[in-house]
């Protein structure tokens, strides 16, 4: 058996799963049982002496914690699900497209590799932080480094940066001026979170590194079962270093292969529009900028995973382990 610390549960997704598995999902059992003895004096028209005993039992209980691997057994036992950890962590699978040629979009999957939990939001904050507590030291006459300070003088290392244009507070905003530490000031710092809301849409993602060069990536929609925590505490528990986790889901897309862009010419011979190719041109041009990581689509050779949980197993004892064998 196997004892599962859940980060998230698409419910939602599970209960439709089930549903078409098992036709409905069993939320509550009732047990009823009745004994009945009939004594009858004289005539059949005479009266009757009837006497009864019964009893109900009546349960209704949430599957809770219970659902998940409900669906996790229903899907293997009918050879839906397929582990991929092995086959993930070898280089030479990723690279030849075995992965992607036995396991297509839609495939579903489960993995098992080290992986990390990203949130730009959560990287502004931090950033924040650390520049606001170097303001403070600049303040009261204490330094972080012992190296002499090149930047960052007076009012100026405590000023705020101006807002984005049309008065919209961003991300970055958040990150004041503040003197330079080995290389570090505010300007680098808010750099950095302006590239991470391009390659990270703002939102929780797993990433998983099955093998090197190769990610496999999913986004963590808010409002999900155990997803109910601000990004600050998931880090505080979890922090920043990969851990082992598993990842449960369908595959969504894999990183384009392409290099070269197709042809833009997507006016039809009167001059109109054609509405699919300007599709297909633009989805063409987005393509490229994920296959260089500007923007938040798989990158080749990874993919994309639509999550229904992710979660990491609980070990057990090695002691204990050893005594039961």
């Amino acid at each position: 058996m196997i004892l599962r610390e859940f980060l998230y549960v698409d419910t939602d997704k599970v209960r439709a799963l089930l549903a078409q598995l098992d036709g409905g999902i069993a939320e509550e059992s009732r047990e009823t049982e009745r004994r009945e003895k009939r004594t009858t004096f004289g005539p059949r028209s005479a009266a009757q002496h009837l006497q009864g005993t019964g009893s109900e039992s009546y349960t209704n209980k949430s599957l809770g914690d219970a659902l998940f691997p409900t669906l996790e057994e229903a899907l293997e036992s009918e050879l839906l699900l397929h582990d991929i950890s092995e086959e993930a962590s070898e280089v030479d699978l990723w690279e030849s497209g075995i992965l992607k040629t036995k396991y297509p979009p839609g495939s579903l999957v489960r993995i098992t590799a080290p992986g990390s939990l990203f949130d730009t939001r959560y990287a502004a904050s931090a950033f924040a932080a650390f520049g606001y507590v170097n303001v403070g030291l600049k303040g009261i006459g204490a330094s972080p480094s012992n190296e002499p300070q090149r930047a960052g003088k007076g009012k100026q290392a405590q000023q705020r940066p101006k807002k984005s244009e049309g008065g919209v507070d961003q991300l970055e905003d958040a990150i004041p001026d503040f003197p330079a530490i080995e290389g570090t000031d505010g300007n680098t710092l808010r750099s950095f979170v302006q590239i991470s809301k391009g390659v990270f849409t703002p939102g929780l993602h797993i990433n998983l590194t099955p093998a090197k060069g190769a990610l496999v990536s999913a986004r963590l929609q808010e409002g999900r079962q155990y997803l109910d925590t601000e990004a600050e505490i998931l880090f505080a528990r979890y922090g920043t270093e990969r851990h082992n986790w598993t990842l449960v889901g369908s595959i969504g897309s894999y990183g384009t292969e392409e290099v070269e862009l197709p042809d833009t010419d997507f006016h039809k011979s009167d001059g109109s529009i054609d509405r699919g190719e300007f599709a297909e041109a633009m989805n063409a041009q987005m393509r490229n900028l994920g296959r260089m990581g500007f923007i938040d689509l798989p990158q080749h050779p990874g993919f994309s995973l639509i999550p229904f949980a992710v979660y990491r197993a609980i070990p057990r004892s090695a002691e204990l382990v050893q005594a039961r064998s």
